[in-house]
């Protein structure tokens, strides 16, 4: 399997210029927060958003040197998504995250929303200094999807009658949202017309979907050790995702395990069980390359070009992940 790393390197300069530019924008004025980024940037994590922005930023610059507002951009696009992390850990009381402690576990609550909100606080200061009301209102939007659809997700947990619609809707607020502003927005800086803008937006909604429907598949399938966390997290916690939505309509007893929040001894191993060896998987695979099929024509509104052609194969990669 193509790896992230391998797959971004015609950008790799970029993502690293990305990292050192985010320890000083987070400023050494506050040791506690400096020390809480410096832990999530060195995380490792696959620097996907930021990616998706340098690739759709020099697939529309037709051969141009990106710009400082691009790469600040992607910088915001990377602030948005850590801060939400940290959050989501908090709310989760997530012990991991990639592997290493949380936010937190490391230092304490209170920093760690403390953190959350000063990321959010910078990137809106530097998305408001790139001077585009455009890019300022895509990113705003992000921003309020990423608390909807943490709220979204709060309210169904353990909701045996969630709908698909319903878990498509909160995956967008929680994933998709940002990637799709974040491409539109690298569009309209480099001044691409409305349509191919709107064609970006779509690659990065349906992209950020099939990725998310893909993480929701590993957590049935993969190990801690790949996952950073206990498998079946989302499920012991009530999050019902697309595997357990399509088990539910073969196993019906499924449904009451969910339902009694597996308060009893062997409720989660039963339906963690139940999942496994239904065809939930197999149909949140098809959802998943579904939705990479339109990401991937999506591309067809932009010039041929070698960040086109990647951008062309992270589709693959994002289905490659769930097998």
């Amino acid at each position: 399997m193509t790896s992230a790393t391998s797959l971004f390197s015609p950008v790799e300069a970029d993502l690293e210029l990305l990292t050192d530019n985010l320890k000083q924008l987070i400023g050494a004025r506050h040791p506690i927060l400096y020390a809480a980024a410096e832990h999530l940037f060195g995380a490792g994590g696959k620097r996907l958003r930021p990616a998706v922005v340098f690739l759709v930023s020099r697939a529309t610059l037709d051969g141009q040197e990106l710009t400082q507002r691009h790469q600040r951009l992607a910088e915001i696009t990377e602030m948005i998504h850590t801060a939400s992390l940290v959050h989501d850990d908090v709310v989760d009381e997530s012990a991991l995250r990639r592997g290493v402690p949380t936010v937190h576990s490391s230092f304490t609550n209170r920093v760690a929303v403390l953190a959350g909100d000063f990321l959010f606080a910078q990137s809106s200061w530097y998305l408001a200094n790139l001077d585009n009301l455009q890019v300022v209102k895509l990113l705003s939007q992000v921003i309020m999807d990423l608390a909807e659809g943490e709220i979204l997700q709060g309210l169904n947990r353990f909701d045996a009658d969630l709908t698909t619609e319903t878990y498509l809707e909160k995956t967008y607020y929680k994933t998709a949202s940002l990637i799709a502003n974040s491409a539109k927005a690298a569009g309209v800086l480099s001044g691409v017309s409305d349509e191919v803008q709107e064609h970006l937006y779509q690659y990065g909604r349906s992209l950020g979907l099939a990725f998310q429907i893909v993480d929701d598949i590993l957590d049935f399938t993969g190990s801690e050790e790949v996952l950073g966390k206990p498998a079946g997290s989302d499920l012991k916690q009530g999050n019902l995702t697309a595997p357990v939505l399509f088990a539910m309509e073969e196993r019906p007893g499924l449904e009451a395990l969910i339902e009694r929040e597996f308060s009893q001894d062997g409720d989660w191993e039963q339906a963690f069980a139940a999942v496994l060896s239904s065809n939930g998987i197999e149909r949140a695979r098809q959802l998943a390359k579904d939705h990479a099929k339109i990401a991937a024509d999506s591309l067809e509104a932009l010039p041929p070009s070698s960040s086109r052609q990647v951008l062309l194969r992270l589709t693959d990669y994002v289905l490659s992940r769930a097998y």
